[in-house]
């Protein structure tokens, strides 16, 4: 009997580890040979549907411990069904004197989730916006990055 309440709830655990989070859109695109190029400018998709819905939305980094820069310049553009794409330039902090890496580590591999605006948005329509990602630092290639993305996540009030 003991047993099979601990294999029932093993599986239980299991089952939720293996459901996927509801309003979660995470792409992300590896950089050729670790050395992010300023040409490079990868490119990542997402079909919106709920245009009632608001979304968080992060840029996603990973990158080497040797990694040389406390930060990284990114042009992220955003381009919306039938529209022109918008371009922002973004600083995003990285490391600190103090913390030193501000994302989560494992042995010499670092990932940053950064959040783009403090308050969440809403989407104007639905469809496929597009979304870009540019490193405009002043190394060129920009060497130990190794994947950068867009994260969105649906506000669950």
């Amino acid at each position: 009997m003991k047993t099979t309440l601990v294999t029932l709830a093993f599986l239980f655990l299991f089952a939720i580890g293996c459901t996927p989070t509801v309003g979660v859109f995470e792409k992300n695109v590896s950089i050729p040979g670790q050395a992010w190029s300023s040409t490079f400018k990868p490119v990542i998709t997402f079909e919106i549907k709920d245009t009632g819905a608001y979304y968080r939305m992060f840029v996603v980094l990973r990158h080497t411990d040797a990694y040389r820069f406390k930060n990284i310049w990114l042009n992220i553009g955003v381009q919306p069904p039938g529209d022109s794409i918008y371009v922002n330039r973004k600083n995003l902090a990285l490391a600190t004197d103090e913390r030193g890496w501000l994302g989560k580590g494992m042995d010499d591999l670092y990932e940053h989730r950064s959040l783009l605006e403090e308050k969440p948005r809403q989407f104007s329509k639905p469809g496929v916006y597009t979304f870009t990602l540019q490193q405009i630092m002043r190394e060129d290639p920009l060497q130990y990055v190794m994947n950068a993305g867009i994260r969105l996540e649906k506000v669950i009030e």
